[in-house]
């Protein structure tokens, strides 16, 4: 699906296990829908009926034997449901669509923690999204034993991961930001919410003034 100039616009929000991401989506999206925006707020994996089906199996603590090129193809299959249902309709609608991760998630956790060619995830990563690409995209970075800490739950497969896993996955997201830094913005996620949140206030309005 080719985007035309005059469609909808697409933020994405990344970043580790415990960084924010879920909060700071409906924040924006109230501030958004407070200037009078129409706004739908997603996330990966899911969004859909049928993608959050694979949402279950791919987070189900059980499946401690999936391989790393299975998780993929899962989160693929998953991203192709989402964008045919969710995004891309919102997109044609002329909606703002905030999700809450999206494919550079693919890039950081199979890619660099896991180990697949990252060329590979991102030729999936295309065809999964027929070309649909966020506009803009917010990095909350956070160490990742701090992230872990703010859980407070029983964690998912991915949230079991070592360690040195998620600290490979933050590894792969600056990674991405630094290798496309005009749709890439990084915040800090270790202040508070409300400052969070200012911040990447802050960003879109820059980017709103830049497109004008």
């Amino acid at each position: 699906m080719n985007r035309a100039p005059f469609l909808g616009i697409f933020i994405t929000l990344e970043g580790i296990e415990g960084s924010g991401k879920s909060t700071q989506a409906a924040k924006l999206r109230d501030h958004l829908a407070a200037k009078g925006f129409d706004v739908v707020v997603t996330r990966e994996p899911g969004g859909s009926p049928i993608a959050e089906k694979i949402r279950r199996i791919l987070l189900d603590p059980s499946n401690t034997r999936m391989v790393p090129l299975a998780e993929l193809f899962l989160y693929e299959a998953s991203r192709t449901q989402h964008v045919a249902e969710v995004i891309g309709p919102a997109l044609e609608a002329g909606k703002w669509v905030i999700c809450d991760r999206f494919f550079d998630a693919s890039t950081a956790y199979q890619g660099n923690a896991r180990g697949i060619d990252v060329a590979t995830v991102e030729r999936l990563n295309l065809l999964a999204t027929g070309g649909i690409k966020p506009d803009l995209t917010i990095v909350l970075d956070l160490e990742a034993d701090v992230g872990l800490k703010r859980l407070g739950r029983s964690p998912d497969r991915l949230e079991a991961e070592s360690l040195a896993f998620h600290r490979r996955v933050r590894e792969g997201y600056l990674k991405i930001a630094a290798s496309d830094s005009s749709r890439i913005k990084i915040v800090d996620a270790s202040g508070s919410i409300d400052d969070i949140s200012i911040r990447i206030r802050e960003i879109v309005e820059a980017w709103l003034a830049s497109r004008r």
